[in-house]
Order: C-alpha cells, then structure tokens, then sequence
C-alpha cells in the first residue's frame, strides 16, 4: 500500500486536483493523506477546507499561518511556518510520496520539508512559464522534485532542458480539465436568479489576483476593469482575490462597487458553481490560470489581463490586453462580438487523473531516486 500526501492550501489547487484525490482515495493500492494549509483555513477566505470534507477526502493535518497583512513579507514568513510544520506532519504521516500542484509557497515548503525527510516528490505543472513571482517559485518545486506530471508537451521539453531525467517526466494533461463538462450542470438561468442578475443582458465571470512585483496598482486596475465593464454594459459575476501582496486593494476596489447594479461579489463559489459561470457566462475577464487552461475546453472567451499568466502558451480563445481602459473597452467589444469559440483545449482531454494515479501506482521508489542530479 502506497501513501500518497497532498499538500492543499488554496480553493483553487483543490478543485483542480478534486478528481485526481478522489482517484487516489479509490486506488485499492493506495493510502491518500491531506495536510492543508494557508486560505483553505481562513474564514475570511470561505473557509474552503469545508470543500475538502464534503467530499469524502481526508483531512489528515491542519497547518495554520498568518493571512494578514496580505504582503510579500507575510507570504515570505509563511513558507518557514509551513516549512516547519510539514516536517512534523510528514513524520507523523510518513507518506510514500509528496505531491505538489503548482507555484505557491505552501509547495514550495511541502518539496523543501520532503526533501530533507527522504521522500520522494511528484509535481504537477512543472515546466510552464508564467512570470511574476511564480515562475522563479515553481521552477524552484520543480528542481526540488524527483517526479513531474506536465499539462503539454512544451513544458515537459522545458523541464528536460532544466536537466530532469526525461524518464522521470510525463505528459499527463492538467487534472482540472477532468470532469469539467460534468461539473458545468447548473443553466444561466439558474446562475443567474441566485446572483440577482439579469439573463437577458452579457455577464463577465471577473478572477482577478494581486501580482506580487506590482502589489501597489492592484486596487486600481481592479477599478479599471470593473469601470470598463460598466460602462460596456456587461454585468459582473466577480470573485474575492487570494491572499497575496495587493489583495487587501482589490478587495476594497470589487467591495466598493458591490453595491451597483449588476455586479455580484462573492467570498467563494463551490467548483459545480464556479465551472458552470464559466461555461456560461459571455466573457470571463481578469488574471486567472483558470481562464488560460480550463475556459477553452468551453470556448468562452477570455480577457486576459496584466503579467501574471504573461507566458503561459495559449488557447484561441484568450486574449491579452494591459489593465487600460480602451484597451479594455475594445477587448469586451471583441469578446461580445466574437461570441462562443469551437471548444479546444491544448492542455489536456480530461483524462488526466487515470493517467496520473496508474504512475504514483507504478514509479520506482528506491533509494537511487533520491540521490537526484542535473540530466546533462
């Protein structure tokens, strides 16, 4: 029986990963364990660890940190908490294997504390570029782990590049494309009475996250977008950003419009309900990887806005445009106009759980995994 450890610490490293941990959990070969951490155990961030638990999934550790103030120092100071706390928690858990999804700090301590213990590290989307903070960051988890799961091929010619054994490297497709078509099952209709908007008029689905190197014009961007919108006529679907350097901004910026008609604003929305705004909402508008992998496999076009998915490779139906006001304003004209894209998605075909639970099954983990060296 192998135990497999998932490091969790935000809404949106579950969701993607929902479907590949209940695979896990279904294994008759394989111990699934949780440790969660960071907004995940924030009420002020919806408390999103009640997700895990309502769907079945163990929640084997709680490692809680600081969320405010939201800044570079305390994401900084956070790396060290949960550094020190995942070492306790792989002790007691004694996993066979650590996996890690993503760039954020809580992985980056997860592949740091696994390291120092002997234990082997399997990273899913290594070897995409994005930059901002998050791609020295999840380059970093990336030489830090002995197995990596890519979402294209590109990424994983990246990460052989960077000096990975391209044994140890494999295209599985992104995990938050399983399932997403199920997911989308709540109508317009239906999204749209709970929200108090109209059904009759376009609706953006607005995610717009703080970037850490330009903290200080997140408030006014947010502004910017959401003043665009308005005066295109297009309602708002919007969420509250997470918990990084700027975000106190964005949240005043979305709060203080709240109030206007047609903008609803919500702390968080369960993956059924957020999946099904993308696929029915007209447009879905800010910084989200959300926009960039998982809306093409709907065809909704997509404002991409800003640096923080800069080098992301792209589907056809993302376009990028500067936090500018006629930029935007032309960019939701052309989204309008242009309507719904042929559903097409580079990033994988929804079959990425099966793909990734039958390497865990099989992955050498003797000890000459762990004495890991640069490949060239």
């Amino acid at each position: 029986m192998r135990k497999i450890c998932y490091v969790s610490g935000t809404r949106a490293d579950f969701g993607l990963m929902q479907s590949t941990l209940l695979a896990i959990q279904a294994h008759p070969s394989m111990e699934l364990a949780i440790v969660v951490t960071g907004m995940h155990l924030s009420e002020r961030y919806g408390n999103t660890v009640d997700d895990i638990v309502r769907a079945g999934l163990p929640v084997t550790q709680r490692v809680p940190v600081h969320m405010d103030p939201p800044t570079g120092a305390t994401m900084a100071r956070n790396v060290g908490r949960m550094l020190t706390a995942f070492v306790d928690a792989f002790e007691e858990i004694r996993p066979d294997v650590v996996l890690l999804l993503g760039d954020r700090g809580e992985m980056l301590a997860g592949a740091l504390a696994a390291i120092h213990l002997n234990i082997p590290v399997a990273h899913i989307h290594g070897g995409e570029r994005s930059g901002t903070v998050d791609e020295p960051v999840r380059h970093a988890i990336s030489k830090l782990s002995h197995f990596h799961f890519t979402a294209t091929a590109d990424a994983a010619a990246r990460l052989v590049r960077m000096g990975e054994r391209e044994d140890h490297v494999r295209v599985t497709g992104a995990p938050g494309l399983d399932g997403v078509r199920e997911l989308a099952h709540i109508d317009r209709l239906a999204l749209c009475r709970d929200a108090g908007l109209r059904t009759d008029a376009p609706v953006a689905l607005l995610v717009f996250h703080p970037v850490l190197q330009e903290a200080a014009a997140a408030g006014r961007d947010t502004g910017i977008i959401l003043d665009a919108l308005a005066d295109s006529g297009v309602q708002v679907m919007a969420l509250m950003p997470n918990a990084d350097a700027g975000s106190n901004d964005v949240r005043a910026a979305l709060a203080v419009r709240s109030g206007r008609p047609g903008m609803a604003l919500v702390t968080h929305l369960p993956r059924d309900a957020f999946i099904s705004w993308m696929a029915q909402a007209d447009v879905m508008i800010g910084n989200s990887s959300a926009g960039i992998i998982e809306a093409a496999s709907f065809g909704t076009p997509v404002i991409n806005i800003g640096s923080r998915q800069a080098m992301r490779e792209r589907n056809a139906n993302v376009m990028d445009v500067p936090a500018e006001r006629e930029a935007l304003l032309d960019a939701v004209r052309q989204a309008l106009a242009g309507g719904r894209l042929p559903p097409a998605n580079l990033y994988g075909d929804g079959d990425a759980a099966r793909r990734i639970v039958e390497l865990l099954d099989q992955l050498p983990l003797d000890s000459h995994v762990l004495m890991k060296a640069n490949a060239y």
